[in-house]
């Protein structure tokens, strides 16, 4: 399904699922060998409760977070096959992909770096692309209201673009308890990953 490119063209494609199919590696893997794969990765907590937010903007009867992330509150056994639960897991997940893929071929993006400094993180992306530096920080303004970095002034348009409307909401609010449960959880995989992943993302 992917274009075709000119000599000097590079195609992107963007999806959520990919890193955490468990089918998708070998998949990519016999389209190209070549390939190289980004992956945005955010602290595993944080991202469960802005993908718990999503899922309550669209169902909003379905049970509280505290309820679902549990599959025993009382012993305090947490469900990992939960959707956004077993995301976060992403030494499990890169595992699946480094099977297929030489570590040099995936680029790591902080999520918490691309609002602090998007500048910075796209700089690295576009080294890892082998593409000129051409977005720099005059590219971003803050925007205050979402709390996300906008694009100014794209090209071909007069307006800035920002995130869409399901992106910088407030979330959910959770109990304080079950948010340090969920800390201690993923302590271990968050090292893991960072052992496999040669770099320290600092989450808490």
């Amino acid at each position: 399904m992917m274009p075709k490119a000119l000599d000097g063209q590079i195609v992107i494609e963007k999806t959520p699922r990919y890193f955490v199919t468990v089918e998708t590696p070998a998949r990519v893997h016999a389209m190209s060998q070549d390939v190289k794969l980004i992956v945005v990765v955010r602290d595993p907590v944080t991202r469960a409760i802005s993908d718990y937010t999503q899922i309550i903007s669209k169902t909003p009867d379905i049970p509280p977070f505290e309820s679902l992330a549990f599959k025993n509150r009382t012993t305090g056994q947490i469900d990992s096959l939960w959707s956004p639960l077993w995301i976060g897991l992403y030494a499990q997940h890169l595992e699946r992909w480094l099977a297929w893929f030489p570590r040099t071929q995936i680029h790591l993006v902080s999520g918490e770096r691309l609002i602090s400094d998007p500048a910075g993180e796209l700089g690295k992306v576009q080294d890892f692309l082998g593409l000129q530096r051409i977005v720099t920080d005059k590219h971003f303004y803050f925007n205050k209201t979402k709390g996300f970095p906008c694009l100014k002034k794209p090209e071909g348009s007069s307006k800035p673009h920002c995130l869409g409307k399901t992106k910088g909401r407030t979330h959910a609010s959770i109990d304080p308890e079950v948010i340090q449960r969920l800390r201690d959880f993923y302590k271990v995989h968050n090292q893991r990953f960072y052992h496999m992943a040669g770099q320290d993302f600092g989450w808490q």
